[in-house]
């Protein structure tokens, strides 16, 4: 990964995750820039169609060993990129 980029990894405070983006439930990993770069790819790439629910938790360079193994691990893109790489399917 480049220097220039870091991975965000962010938690929402939803009650009901099919109310949402499919995928968001357990959260959402971008890379980018800076905090701003990830706030602007979640609203332009995930939450196009209904607002951006509010952050229960944000990690700055996000250890990806420490995400869910049994999930999120395996329906990840590469986190080398930037743009989402959690969930699938928002790029």
């Amino acid at each position: 990964m480049s220097d220039l980029y870091k991975r965000f990894w962010f938690e929402f405070k939803i009650d009901a995750a099919s109310n949402y983006p499919p995928g968001i439930g357990l959260g959402c990993g971008v890379t980018v820039f800076d905090y701003d770069d990830a706030v602007k790819i979640l609203d332009e790439n995930v939450f196009t169609a209904i607002g951006r629910p509010a952050f229960k938790r944000v990690i700055e360079n996000v250890d990806i060993r420490e995400l869910d193994q049994g999930h999120v691990i395996p329906n990840m893109k590469p986190p080398i990129y930037r743009g989402v790489w959690y969930p699938m399917g928002y790029d």
